[in-house]
């Protein structure tokens, strides 16, 4: 039986800067999402949402899918970092108002030391985009900051 899971059950955003509407559907390495931009959504100006914006998408269904694997192990979601992106292509330069987005994330790489690599995909009406993102998940986030500032 799959579990129902809401946003923000999974992402530890919150308030403007938790960016996706919905998780879709998931399953073993991978989980789909949706973004419904709105002249509410965050990042939304006349032209509607810039494209760059797409990566900042892809990152939090990636941080969907990893709150997914912490709830389906007794735990709660934790924080990850964004390390980069490789390849990140678009074929428009907004994501018009009134358009429903997929995004969808395939764990290709998972190393023992937190860090993954995801193959992302954003579809939509007239919308693709693709991306390769690495991120990195440590066993405690507040001690890897500490460390590292």
């Amino acid at each position: 039986m799959i579990t129902k899971y809401n946003v923000d059950e999974l992402v530890p955003h919150s308030g403007k800067m938790s960016l996706l509407s919905s998780i879709v559907e998931y399953g073993e390495g991978w989980l789909h999402a949706e973004v419904q931009i709105t002249s509410e959504s965050t990042f939304a100006g006349d032209g509607g949402v810039p494209s760059w914006i797409g990566l900042e998408y892809m990152a939090q269904a990636i941080s969907a899918y990893a709150g997914l694997q912490q709830r389906l192990n007794g735990g709660t979601p934790k924080i990850g970092f964004l390390l980069g992106s490789r390849k990140y292509l678009c074929n428009t330069d907004y994501f018009v108002l009134n358009q429903t987005l997929l995004v969808k994330v395939h764990l290709e790489m998972l190393a023992e030391n937190g860090l993954e690599v995801f193959n992302c995909e954003l579809q939509g009406e007239g919308v693709n985009a693709s991306a390769i993102v690495n991120v990195y998940q440590p066993e405690d986030a507040e001690k890897f900051l500490r460390n590292t500032i």
